[in-house]
């Protein structure tokens, strides 16, 4: 089983920055990939971006392209998820996930292919 602790969710006016991070512990060896998704009230869960652990191969979704950067630091087993140009509609919950045997861009972007989820950080963009 993998831990998943994330941080860095705030209030923020659009137009803003915040960098979300995720800290991951117990069986790391296990993970191929780790993903951020997010959730907003009345609406599906919505892929946002995932990481290959190893090799830091990207994934995005279209609309987040260009506006967040996803990263990981392997030493610290910690991923984060750089958000710039914030918009109203980026309010959310943001998840961050972690999954083995994740190696396509597919399966990256399916939430059923995470095993290991966190509790979850807010995200308000206020306009």
């Amino acid at each position: 089983q993998v831990q998943l602790v994330e941080s860095g969710g705030g209030l923020v006016q659009a137009g803003g920055s915040l960098r979300l991070s995720c800290a991951a512990s117990g069986r790391t060896f296990s993970i191929y990939a780790m993903g951020w998704f997010r959730q907003a009230p009345g609406k599906e869960r919505e892929f946002v971006a995932a990481i290959a652990w190893s090799g830091g191969n990207t994934y995005y979704a279209d609309s987040m392209k260009g506006r967040f950067t996803i990263s990981r630091d392997n030493a610290k087993y910690t991923m984060y998820l750089q958000m710039n140009s914030l918009k109203p509609e980026d309010t959310a919950v943001y998840y961050c996930a972690a999954g083995p045997h994740i190696t396509t861009h597919r399966s990256m972007g399916a939430g059923g292919a995470y095993d290991s989820w966190g509790q979850g950080t807010q995200v308000t963009v206020s306009s």
